[in-house]
């Protein structure tokens, strides 16, 4: 790493802010695939904005449903406590440095045609409303990429499928990467391309090539950040998935772990346990190897230097990847270039 990569690493760990993290790796990154990047995600990202009025979701336990029925003064504010993960707008999240985002898209009882989000209960906010602010951010940062996952579809009818797959290939247009590419931030930028969409339904992927398949989270469903660091190296040791996949630092209460703590709330138990998560976040190191992380999805991005330690960690592989050779221009010999790694035959990659 020479002097100006390390200038760019310390500015990108003491600035709160990453609005345009990627428009400022070093060059040698740029064509590395992104699902050999180190990614900051938000678990639940649209949980910031649920409805303590709502119904809990048809998909929860039948006892919980139960009880809502008969108690919901007292149900609705509980899962609002513990189902908040996030308490920034997505702009927000975008400009702290998040590039993943986690929508998890429902349809509720009585909402007409209209989707939201859901986390046990029901957003406030639509999803047209949350891509439209989204599709308005990336306007005004051309060069950031965004990973978006859709899926859970809580109640979504093959109607509304087709709707809001749709919507978002006519919201985003010619910013969508098609998922026959093989992304890098170069290649992406040559083409305008500034979002991924990973959609849950293998129907609507088979049918757009602007979608992408469902994307792997690896997820411990555990309350204790040991746990959950344990499974997720468990994993690590099993080997990566070839693409895009992530490492959730996300916890997860049961019922039994809100009873025995009655004061206590998701964030305060996310805050708790952000200095083991992230100490051993900083360990990890990107890439394609068996242990390289990808995305990491965090709860309450906003309370912590989550984002700028994982961008950070994208300066790890300056140590590891050589100089890329660009192909020369037809006619051209590479026989100039040290280490080209293009056969001077054929041009074409050995």
């Amino acid at each position: 790493m020479n002097m100006e990569d390390e200038e760019r690493l310390t500015l990108t760990l003491q600035v709160g802010g990453n609005p345009d993290w990627m428009s400022r790796l070093p060059e040698r990154l740029l064509d590395v695939p992104l699902w050999n990047l180190a990614i900051p995600g938000s678990h639940d990202s649209m949980s910031f904005c649920l409805d303590v009025s709502s119904p809990v979701l048809r998909s929860q336990p039948c006892l919980l449903r139960v009880i809502d029925r008969l108690f919901p003064c007292w149900t609705r504010p509980c899962v609002y406590r513990w189902a908040t993960t996030q308490q920034s707008v997505l702009s927000d999240q975008c400009d702290l440095g998040i590039r993943f985002l986690d929508l998890r898209i429902a349809r509720k009882p009585a909402g007409g045609s209209k989707l939201f989000f859901a986390h046990g209960i029901y957003t406030l906010i639509t999803v047209k409303e949350a891509l439209d602010e989204l599709a308005t951010w990336l306007d005004a940062h051309p060069k950031e990429i965004v990973v978006i996952s859709c899926s859970h579809f809580e109640s979504l009818t093959d109607e509304d499928h087709f709707n809001l797959t749709e919507y978002i290939i006519t919201l985003f247009g010619k910013k969508l990467c098609s998922s026959q590419d093989i992304p890098t931030l170069r290649s992406c930028w040559s083409r305008g391309q500034q979002v991924i969409v990973s959609y849950g339904n293998q129907q609507m992927v088979l049918q757009h090539p602007e979608l992408w398949t469902g994307i792997p989270y690896w997820y411990a469903d555990s309350a204790y950040p040991k746990r959950v660091i344990a499974y997720l190296e468990d994993q690590q040791h099993r080997g990566r998935p070839a693409g895009f996949y992530v490492s959730g630092l996300n916890l997860t209460e049961d019922a039994a772990y809100v009873l025995l703590h009655p004061l206590q709330d998701m964030r305060k138990m996310t805050t708790r346990a952000l200095s083991l998560l992230l100490r051993w976040a900083g360990e990890q190191q990107p890439g394609q190897q068996a242990g390289g992380v990808n995305i990491l999805c965090c709860d309450f991005v906003d309370v912590s230097p989550f984002c700028s330690l994982v961008i950070g960690l994208n300066y790890k592989l300056l140590a590891a990847t050589p100089p890329v050779c660009r192909m020369p221009q037809t006619g051209a010999s590479c026989s100039h270039v040290i280490g080209c790694c293009h056969s001077e035959q054929t041009g074409e990659p050995t």
